[in-house]
């Protein structure tokens, strides 16, 4: 099974780096639609690379920017999981017919919480290094059970006096989220760099069968992950009983170290 899953991963990086060399304005035969949702403390540049990958065979894609990241200036304490929720339904109802829904780290929360809301408009949901819930849980329940993850080593994170933002040790950002990334990527991560929002961390999701349960789902593993560690990632994969299950060699966040390969997956998931 291994090396099935292997020659088939080397089958979509040659057809992705193929078609790469080729006229661009020459359109796939089935071009897609993608929505890519970020996680914490990050915002839509992170996805850049890997949005001008896809675009660049002719697919249609869409970064949100959730509430409280990147330039958005709402204020910390007027967000919540659901306030993320809404931004990425927008999204989805200003496009026509099914897309293929990404997200990162909190970015799975989200999603799932999409799902439950509005499945008839999403093709396949796809966890890169994310939380995968089950119905009722949090994101900081679901961290707690991390024993390996790095991210809440003593002194890592900083709960603000104001209640409604948390931070994440300065020294410690890009061991956590993009160790294995270019010190220009890595600078550019730490320039980016915006306190998070809290509350969505303690707000649970309600999951259905009848919605969240129908859609189908993708989880693409980073097996060298600092901050959700493959053996959360492999404990939610079975929970929920996802069945196409991809790896990438990297840290918490492929689309800035290795965007390429990352892009290939997401053109090759069938």
């Amino acid at each position: 099974m291994k090396n099935l899953k292997l020659i088939q991963f080397i089958v979509v990086i040659y057809t992705f780096l193929l078609t790469s060399c080729t006229d661009h304005s020459a359109q796939p035969i089935q071009a897609k639609q993608y929505v890519l949702v970020h996680g914490a403390w990050q915002a839509p540049y992170a996805w850049e690379s890997v949005k001008s990958g896809l675009e660049s065979q002719g697919n249609k894609v869409v970064i949100v920017e959730l509430p409280g990241h990147g330039n958005d200036q709402t204020p910390p304490e007027k967000i919540t999981l659901d306030t993320y929720k809404e931004k990425v339904i927008a999204a989805l109802s200003a496009m026509d017919g099914k897309v293929i829904l990404a997200g990162h780290s909190l970015g799975g929360m989200i999603i799932s919480s999409v799902a439950e809301s509005v499945p008839g408009k999403i093709e396949k949901l796809v966890y890169i290094a994310a939380y995968l819930p089950a119905s009722g849980q949090t994101l900081d329940q679901l961290a707690h059970t991390d024993a390996d993850s790095q991210l809440g080593a003593d002194g890592t994170l900083i709960f603000n006096k104001d209640g409604v933002t948390v931070d994440v040790k300065q020294d410690r950002i890009v061991d956590l989220f993009i160790q294995d990334g270019t010190p220009e990527i890595q600078n550019l991560v730490l320039k980016n760099y915006r306190t998070e929002p809290l509350i969505p961390f303690i707000n649970p999701v309600t999951l259905t069968d009848k919605n969240f349960g129908s859609v189908e789902k993708v989880y693409i593993k980073t097996l060298q992950d600092h901050v959700i560690s493959p053996s959360l990632q492999n404990s939610m994969i079975m929970a929920n009983g996802v069945k196409t299950v991809y790896e990438i060699n990297s840290g918490h966040s492929p689309f800035l170290s290795k965007p390429d390969l990352l892009t290939a997956l997401l053109i090759g998931i069938k």
